[in-house]
């Protein structure tokens, strides 16, 4: 234990806004804290971060700061550390999820299901003196248990089932969202390198995945724009390499650019044949500002020999109760046209069992008339969804809860669609949510 803590400090110096608290224990570990010097916080909205910055950490920054794949998100907001136990000179974690929901998707294309959303992670870290540090991560999803089409969710377009396009439905996670190795070293003092990778990973592109935002927690409805943001979150062979000093991360990836196939329970061939670059700014605990851009080959089955120009810039913050996003994609076909897409989203924890939440979502989509003979195949629309909702909720313990909720969805649209999806569609989304550790 002691050469895991003296191998963490040393590989992973915090940066100068998270310094101060270095000395808390992480939650679940019995483990004694040296006191802290008095500091002057003046002017400086620390949240929770005396909850949530520890010694601990070995994965290169504060913990829990960082989201899916090697993307980070706000040092008071990040993922939550999990259930935690030490084995040996190996820290291990698990946590995760299960929502089941029910969804009543309005107008003539609208669908009314049940549905689960869930996912399991779990992770082994091992420190050395002197700074190395291993993580392995596996995340797991039963979402095919909805089946190959999903559930419905109006105006969501991206990958198949049953040979056909999946169109107003979201797809299923596949059941390995992530099996992965991470090693970090010590290059120099305050600088950091780390090399991550395997079978099936998120490539450096785009921000965190929703599933991993707190903004997007009790959404219960997967956003209309995840195949402009956060879709390579599940790639099929990945490596990705990077820097980090001072709160801003550098890093590049190779991975297989095609999205997922309609087998859910399979691992596919890991591929390398497309690449991105992405730069992270963490300018206090409260703010993750990243920028990102990749070269996706032949991404979409519908779209053969089709490449893609992604760029993504978002920006989140995390502070007094308030988890938000605001984030914008461009996705360049070539050849093809650029289709953009804008995403805003909050959660708002009013108190210790209220919370509010929402998000909007404008998106330029030319995949909502798949087939080939209608007069509207491979137009270009522009729909905006708007999503709010309230969840109550109630601690199992400090690591776990149970949050009943519901959303509403209205959406702004061109009267050219008025006859395929109504004039003033409404959907509804009842849930029940149970987190364990996140």
């Amino acid at each position: 234990m002691k050469t895991l803590l003296l191998a963490t400090a040393a590989l992973f110096p915090l940066p100068a806004f998270a310094q101060d608290h270095a000395g808390h224990s992480m939650p679940g570990m019995d483990m004694p804290a040296p006191a802290p010097a008095p500091q002057d916080h003046a002017g400086h909205d620390m949240g929770n971060i005396a909850e949530t910055t520890t010694v601990t950490e070995v994965t290169g920054t504060p913990t829990l700061a960082r989201g899916s794949g090697t993307s980070l998100l706000p040092v008071t907001d990040g993922m939550n550390g999990g259930f935690h136990v030490m084995a040996g000179d190996w820290m291990l974690m698990a946590m995760g999820s299960a929502s089941l929901a029910y969804t009543d998707q309005g107008g003539p294309r609208g669908d009314k299901a049940a549905y689960t959303a869930n996912m399991a992670m779990f992770q082994a870290i091992r420190g050395w003196e002197g700074g190395t540090a291993l993580t392995f991560d596996a995340m797991l999803s039963l979402d095919a248990v909805n089946g190959q089409r999903g559930y419905p969710n109006l105006f969501a377009t991206g990958e198949t089932a049953h040979g056909a396009p999946l169109v107003d439905r979201q797809h299923p996670h596949d059941l390995f969202m992530e099996l992965t190795a991470r090693l970090d070293v010590p290059l120099a003092e305050g600088l950091k390198g780390f090399i991550y990778g395997g079978p099936v990973g998120e490539p450096a592109l785009g921000p965190s995945a929703f599933v991993h935002r707190k903004s997007a927690r009790y959404l219960p409805l997967s956003p209309i724009s995840h195949h402009w943001f956060d879709s390579t979150h599940i790639s099929y062979g990945v490596v990705t390499g990077g820097l980090s000093a001072g709160g801003v991360q550098i890093e590049a990836s190779a991975f297989r650019g095609r999205e997922p196939d309609e087998k859910r329970w399979d691992i596919e061939t890991p591929k390398l044949d497309s690449w991105s670059v992405r730069a992270t700014w963490m300018p206090s605990p409260n703010w993750v500002i990243q920028a990102s851009h990749g070269r996706l080959t032949d991404p979409e089955e519908m779209h053969p020999g089709q490449d893609e120009n992604r760029t993504t810039a978002s920006v989140q913050y995390a502070g007094g109760g308030v988890s938000a996003m605001l984030a914008f994609s461009a996705k360049d076909r070539v050849p093809g046209d650029t289709l953009t897409a804008w995403i805003a989203e909050a959660n708002w924890d009013l108190s210790k069992h209220h919370s509010l939440f929402g998000r909007v979502e404008n998106v330029a989509n030319d995949e909502l008339f798949p087939d080939h003979a209608d007069p509207l195949h491979d137009t270009r629309f522009r729909v905006t969804r708007f999503e709010g909702g309230y969840a109550y909720r109630i601690p199992l313990s400090d690591k776990g809860e149970v949050a009943l909720g519901g959303s509403l969805a209205a959406y702004a649209k061109p009267a050219a669609l008025d006859a395929a999806y109504g004039k003033a569609p409404l959907s509804y989304t009842l849930f029940a949510r149970l987190g364990l550790g996140m």
